[in-house]
């Protein structure tokens, strides 16, 4: 996942999307859908179709409205594969786009993949061994070589067959000539849902706001270790390989997922609020304002505000036309590109007590610079919540946090960082007001590992500098 250095935000991971569909525009509903789950990433998209005769994608670099600027390519098959890229595991580069559709003995199978493998290196290892032959530096081409190198009797059979070999996060759904198919991996760490269309088709898509979209009515959740197949005989599951203890990834909660989105069972926006009342209840701030850090912590500020009966404003405007920007290790050009994204509205907070809601602090390069702003527009004093934990380990399962050392609460306490970012007080949500939070979500059915060191799989061992050298 790409880390945005400027606003000290990791991305969304990516999005998938798949339709089967023989009364729909079928690359429409697939364009539609990925718009939807833009916010899961920017880096590129694409889409596989199929023309009567073959599957043939169609990619690019950009927003999905800048891939397609000419308009969508014409398809004449009733099935077809979307999705919306940040890169975890791979360069960007055009190589890696998504979806990858490859040749195999037994026909064209497409693929889209959310998420991230923990045993790449030792399947990437052994396909090379074997004599294969990657296009890509992504840990998705890995799967569709074990589909394409298997040797099971029927597709089928050796998609789960690929799908067993597999260790990490994945929601992915694959295409066929004949058939859709959705499989998500055996802990739930990504989300994967269903939804039926109004003319009788189905949809799978890594969020319902996806399925609102394209007015298809959501159907359940895939569960974890499950894997749906979908063609003209209708939709059949089964389970590939045995459940477990689901872990679905807190920060899809905290920050990934659109706020109008379902995640198994859980409404993503009604979790959002109720983090900021459990901040509220763990501070009690005497304040005059609360204001977010846009657009990821507006709704916990909401919750905040709501709660505490302390009034929300726009403390700080955020400019939605400028992209992503690389930044030089230089404290200058850092606030500057700062003051480029975000801008404090002086009338708001000048002679003001301010309660500044974020959803999490990662380097903690920004958020001092932020606080800066602030006072300088006169604001008496800030106040930090934060509706994440401290953040102190690295993360394998879709965030790119390989390198411990430079998450700042690794080395630091809580005053300590308090005093390096320069507020005033400095809040971050207990583990339990998170779970709490949750009123649909258990707690142990989360994974909580990048704050409490719990991983749920097998992970890489990392040298400071970062490099996976071994697995444990």
């Amino acid at each position: 996942m790409l880390y945005d250095p400027t606003l000290d935000k990791w991305h969304e991971e990516c999005g998938v999307f798949g339709i089967y569909d023989p009364k729909l525009d079928i690359p429409k509903y697939i364009y539609w859908g990925l718009f939807a789950l833009q916010h899961r990433g920017q880096e590129s998209g694409g889409m596989a179709l199929h023309d009567g005769e073959n599957i043939h994608t169609h990619r690019g670099m950009g927003l999905i409205s800048h891939v397609f600027e000419k308009g969508v390519p014409s398809a004449t098959g009733h099935i077809g594969i979307g999705h919306v890229r940040y890169s975890t595991t791979g360069a960007n580069n055009p190589q890696n786009i998504q979806p990858l559709a490859v040749y195999t003995s037994m026909g064209q199978v497409a693929l889209a993949h959310n998420g991230n493998l923990t045993n790449t290196r030792q399947l990437r290892e052994a396909l090379d061994k074997s004599g294969t032959a990657f296009q890509t530096t992504m840990d998705s081409e890995i799967i569709v070589n074990l589909v394409a190198r298997s040797h099971k009797k029927t597709i089928e059979e050796r998609m789960m067959d690929s799908l067993r070999r597999i260790e990490g996060a994945y929601s992915v759904v694959f295409m066929t000539k004949d058939a859709l198919y959705g499989a998500r991996d055996p802990f739930g760490f990504r989300p994967l849902c269903i939804g039926k269309t109004a003319s009788g088709g189905y949809v799978i898509a890594s969020e319902s706001c996806a399925l609102d979209a394209i007015h298809a009515t959501f159907v359940r959740d895939v569960l974890p270790g499950e894997y749906i197949k979908i063609n003209d005989r209708g939709i059949t599951s089964q389970m590939y390989t045995a459940p477990q203890s689901k872990q679905v990834c807190s920060f899809e909660y905290i920050y990934f997922a659109r706020p109008d989105s379902i995640i198994d069972g859980q409404d993503v926006y009604q979790a959002r609020l109720n983090m900021g009342e459990e901040m509220w209840k763990e501070t009690q701030y005497d304040a005059d304002l609360v204001i977010s850090v846009p657009d990821s912590g507006t709704t916990a500020a909401i919750g905040y505000s709501m709660a505490s009966g302390i009034p929300f404003n726009y403390g700080l405007i955020k400019n939605r036309y400028m992209g992503r920007t690389f930044i030089k290790p230089d404290q200058k050009q850092r606030e500057l590109a700062v003051r480029m994204k975000l801008n404090v509205v002086k009338s708001v907070v000048k002679d003001r007590r301010i309660v500044m809601v974020d959803d999490s602090i990662v380097r903690g390069t920004t958020s001092g610079i932020i606080c800066k702003m602030l006072r300088e527009a006169g604001a008496k004093e800030v106040y930090l919540c934060i509706s994440a934990p401290p953040v102190k380990y690295p993360c394998f399962y879709g965030i790119d946090t390989s390198v411990r050392k430079e998450l700042i609460a690794a080395r630091m306490n809580e005053e300590e960082i308090r005093a390096y970012i320069g507020v005033d007080k400095l809040h971050f949500i207990s583990p339990e007001g998170l779970y709490r939070a949750m009123d649909h979500i258990l707690p142990n059915t989360m994974c909580m590992a990048c704050f409490n060191n719990h991983y749920p799989t097998t992970v890489p061992v990392v040298t400071e500098e970062g490099e996976k050298y071994a697995f444990e």
